[in-house]
């Protein structure tokens, strides 16, 4: 590999880290529109595996903003991330796998005091990307839930 070709893989690997970053983010500011513009036109995403919906970026993201009003206070950690950078179209680089593992408190409390967490959740995303003009953009996410713990709230863990 040269040096270009070795650096051009560093800036793409820093890029998907701040793609995967930028959407933990809009989920926890609850930024709907900034978590829209992560996708391509055409990008989905499935949170089947978490007891959520499958959809385009907007139906998943309307979804969302349902589910976590009640939950104010949130985060989504996410951790162990692999990047593999794929082939498109005979263009080495122009596609992308990241598979993250995640854990995700989220509280209904806030305010000006701390808030109490109501339940704690960990599982695998898979996240497929692709190089756009406009940078690195999904196309494609799929949130498995591997474990739940509720720790206030309902009994079951079930998210109102």
């Amino acid at each position: 590999m040269t040096q270009r070709v070795e650096l051009a893989t560093v800036r793409d690997r820093l890029d998907l880290d701040g793609l995967v970053t930028d959407y933990a983010v809009a989920l926890d500011d609850g930024d709907w529109g900034a978590y829209r513009r992560l996708f391509t036109p055409d990008g989905r995403a499935d949170h089947r595996g978490a007891g959520g919906i499958e959809g385009d970026s907007g139906t998943v993201a309307a979804w969302l903003a349902e589910r976590f009003s009640g939950f104010p206070v949130r985060q989504h950690l996410f951790v162990n991330r692999r990047v593999r950078l794929r082939t498109w179209e005979g263009d080495t680089g122009d596609t992308a796998e990241v598979r993250t593992d995640y854990v995700s408190p989220v509280c209904r409390g806030g305010g000006d005091g701390a808030a109490v967490l109501d339940l704690l959740s960990g599982g695998r995303c898979a996240f497929t990307a692709v190089r756009t003009p406009d940078g690195w953009r999904l196309s494609r996410v799929v949130v498995r839930e591997t474990w739940r713990r509720p720790t206030g709230g309902r009994p079951d863990g079930v998210i109102d």
